[in-house]
């Protein structure tokens, strides 16, 4: 959540932030809860300090003066149980309504509706071309024998799949690619429970602003399952202060990513790029505020160094005030080039979600005298299933093979898909 001092000292810059979003929200009621809050404070305690005052004359009081003390202070206990009743009231709701604010963008955000007022900062690479005409990822991989959707709806339902034989070795050709990378920046790799608390998945922003539909709840518990990795290792370190000098953390997550993709349609439902059930590597940072935005840059920069060592056509967007999640103050996408839909389709995403999450979870630092909450930023590394789309159709070869990426080929050992090489 954001930080409640901002409603009262910095109205404009809350009221202008929703504004941008396109959210209506009235901050007038949260400014009242907390004017509310704040009295309720001072009347409780400057009934505690009298009732303090009333308990510390009773042993020099007479016998007829202690039993007026005595009762003057049960009333005074009376009233602090009332008000601290009312204060416990004002903030159950409080905490509801600031859970409708999103975080605050920062400056450089540009203002839009949604995805058609993303900007395009750069491109890497031309989209591929052909001499002859190309296929899906989907036709390549059933004929390679490596993707198998039907078996997987008629074991699972629609949009599970399995994978077999290169595209196995192809996924964990991806996460040795990038642990080795990734880990040579600092990162810690990390395989996180897929089961979390929906306590600890509300901390992390994703039930209050629209993200409910998409996520899997466990019947018999008041638990979820994640659909990211992040959702995890943010709550790790929930109620922990870290030490600033040893700040940023950095964590590589490995796991299974599970969400109900409520809503997806037409060509998008087709083979494996949005499944029920899929593998992710994401990066996780915590930081100091004033570090954030650098580290922000970073994560950005390392995604493209491991499309750039994969030699994939990208563009990369900075996404507008319309199209960025409740947590984020910052977003980055990149897009990759989609021969079989003729088209750039998003396969990495990082934000900065400043104090956003870290507020909720109770994350903070300290570093001699300088404290606070810490700072908190994901990034993708590689979504398997995407980036095994862009790979299958870029370097799909004429006689139905596919040529792995050089990089790759060491983990794979060969260096063509479909043939003996």
């Amino acid at each position: 959540m954001i930080d409640a001092k901002l409603i009262i000292d910095q109205a404009d810059l809350v009221a202008g932030n929703n504004r941008r979003r396109g959210k209506k929200i009235d901050i007038a009621v949260a400014q009242q809860l907390l004017t509310d809050k704040l009295r309720l404070e001072q009347e409780g305690n400057e009934l505690r300090a009298k009732g303090n005052d009333v308990a510390g004359k009773i042993p020099k009081a007479t016998a007829d003066e202690r039993a007026g003390l005595v009762e003057e202070g049960r009333g005074i206990k009376e009233q602090v149980k009332e008000i601290e009743g009312k204060a416990a009231a004002i903030e159950l709701e409080l905490a509801a309504e600031l859970r409708k604010y999103p975080n605050v963008l920062r400056e450089d955000v540009p203002v839009g509706k949604d995805e058609n007022d993303n900007v395009v900062l750069r491109k890497f690479m031309e989209p591929t071309k052909f001499d002859f005409e190309p296929k899906d990822h989907l036709t390549i991989g059933e004929a390679l024998g490596i993707i198998d959707t039907e078996r997987g709806a008629k074991v699972s339902g629609a949009r599970f799949a399995y994978f077999l034989g290169d595209a196995v070795l192809l996924e964990f050709a991806l996460v040795q690619y990038a642990m080795q990378m990734l880990m040579k920046e600092g990162f810690v790799p990390v395989i996180p429970p897929h089961i979390i608390p929906t306590e600890a998945m509300a901390a992390m922003g994703y039930l209050d602003h629209g993200g409910e539909e998409e996520i899997y709840h466990l019947k018999n518990d008041a638990s979820v399952l994640i659909g990211t990795s992040e959702q995890a290792i943010g709550p790790m370190l929930k109620d922990e202060t870290l030490d600033g000098s040893k700040l940023p953390r950095r964590y590589l997550g490995f796991s299974p990513c599970y969400r109900r993709e409520a809503g997806s349609y037409g060509k998008d439902v087709k083979g494996i790029l949005r499944m029920h059930q899929f593998d992710k590597l994401e990066m996780f940072s915590f930081t100091k505020p004033e570090d954030s935005d650098k580290e922000h840059e970073l994560l950005l920069s390392l995604e493209e160094k491991l499309m750039q060592g994969l030699k994939l056509p990208y563009q990369v967007l900075r996404l507008c005030s319309g199209d960025i999640g409740a947590p984020s103050a910052r977003t980055y996408d990149i897009e990759t080039w989609m021969p079989g839909q003729d088209r750039y389709r998003e396969t990495h995403s990082t934000s900065n979600t400043t104090d956003f999450q870290t507020r909720r979870l109770n994350i903070r630092y300290k570093d001699g005298k300088e404290k606070g909450y810490a700072h908190a930023l994901n990034g993708t590394a590689f979504a398997i299933g995407r980036v095994m789309i862009a790979i299958l159709e870029n370097y799909q070869q004429k006689d139905g093979s596919v040529l792995v990426p050089e990089v790759l080929q060491h983990w794979m050992g060969k260096s063509v898909m479909g043939s003996n090489s």
